[in-house]
């Protein structure tokens, strides 16, 4: 057998180690129907030798020959952030029986580079881009490139269907009022509320969902127990402001017996505040998450949260492309569709329903001993 020069084996190593033309080694390797005329014989030694090799088909090749790539482009905000990996395992899943390939890019929470790799995926001729999106970006000239280019897109996490988008996100304003619900349900009336960043897309409908129900039960929430993240620089930068407004709502000297975080990592925030403060999760303060994103199962305590079906979103997000692809009609002349996923409720050890002594609800307070309040209805 000669010696192959380094790089991918090709048809022509395959033919020139088992002696058949590049044609017939073609024909076979593609079964294709001039296959058929070829002996089994000489079949099996073409197959047995380009095994042998390690020979795999030529994808770029391939897709010249089908003007196809059977690639989908998925561009994710961050994939440090525990939110983007249960949707990417699940948009990978509905690809796979497809034979399609996620062409996976990583934004990094910078609008820059966002850009840049929305012009890459277009060289690369991605036939569709799922993106996942729960920071705002503006729809730019790039995007109007793409559905310019036939190319159908769909977003994860935002509302983007007046633009002609397809969109998939949770009913943010249930999860929101539901969060709200629980706690008041365990008998917190002082709650404090750590709101999402004003320019996340996310942030006002879970505030109004926790006003709802507030209002609903004919309460007020007090506005030095509410405090609002400032933007999101990276997955981690929730998680450091939720301990340092710990401290702030602390030296307010309001009293409140729990806290009902934007996100889990923010929630993650909030525990170690007040930990650092002193204070027991739950005993002293309950906590509530938002999204149930992997830390929050596996963290001490775990994390009462609203959970996002974020896989089946994924997976959701894959077959509503594959139809697209499918389609005789053109991305253009369909419906941009809003596909809103259920919350769900998951108690675990973060929460607790409040402890009351004659009347009042106690909260140890670090160097000040312990401080008492009445407890409103």
């Amino acid at each position: 057998m000669p010696q192959r020069k380094s790089g991918h084996v090709t048809l022509l190593d395959v033919a020139q180690a088992s002696g058949f033309s590049v044609s017939t080694v073609s024909i076979v390797l593609s079964d294709a129907p001039l296959a058929r005329r070829v002996s089994a014989k000489t079949r099996e030694q073409i197959r047995t030798m380009a095994q042998t090799l390690g020979y795999h088909p030529d994808a770029h090749a391939r897709s010249l020959r089908r003007r196809s790539t059977q690639t989908i482009g998925v561009l994710a905000f961050d994939l440090s952030d525990p939110y983007c990996i249960p949707i990417m395992r699940g948009i990978q899943a509905g690809l796979q029986s497809a034979d399609y390939l996620p062409l996976v890019m990583d934004a990094q929470t910078q609008r820059k580079l966002f850009d840049h790799y929305l012009t890459l995926l277009l060289e690369r001729r991605v036939e569709g881009l799922i993106v996942i999106a729960s920071w705002v970006f503006e729809e730019t000239d790039l995007l109007a490139d793409i559905r310019k280019n036939k190319v159908p897109i769909i977003i994860i996490g935002r509302d983007l269907t007046a633009r002609g988008i397809p969109s998939i996100l949770v009913d943010n304003e249930a999860g929101g009022a539901l969060a709200m619900h629980h706690l008041r349900s365990l008998g917190h009336r002082h709650i404090a509320v750590i709101r999402g960043p004003q320019e996340m897309s996310d942030s006002a409908p879970r505030w109004a969902g926790i006003q709802k129900v507030t209002a609903r039960s004919r309460a007020a929430l007090d506005p030095e127990l509410v405090l609002q993240l400032p933007g999101l620089a990276d997955a981690l930068s929730g998680f450091h402001d939720a301990c340092r407004m710990v401290k702030q709502l602390l030296a307010r000297d309001r009293p409140f017996s729990a806290v009902l975080a934007f996100d889990d990592l923010t929630a993650l925030g909030v525990i170690r505040g007040l930990s650092e403060a002193g204070l027991r999760v739950p005993l002293d303060c309950s906590v509530m998450g938002f999204d149930d994103v992997l830390p929050a199962e596996v963290s001490t305590p775990a994390i009462t949260t609203i959970r996002q079906p974020l896989h089946a979103m994924g997976v959701q997000a894959a077959t509503q492309m594959l139809q697209c692809l499918n389609s005789t009609a053109s991305p253009s002349a369909r419906k941009a569709t809003l596909l809103k996923s259920h919350p769900e409720l998951v108690v675990r050890e973060s929460t607790q329903r409040l402890r009351v002594e004659h009347g009042r609800n106690k909260r140890p307070a670090p160097g000040h001993g312990t401080a008492t309040f009445q407890e409103s209805n």
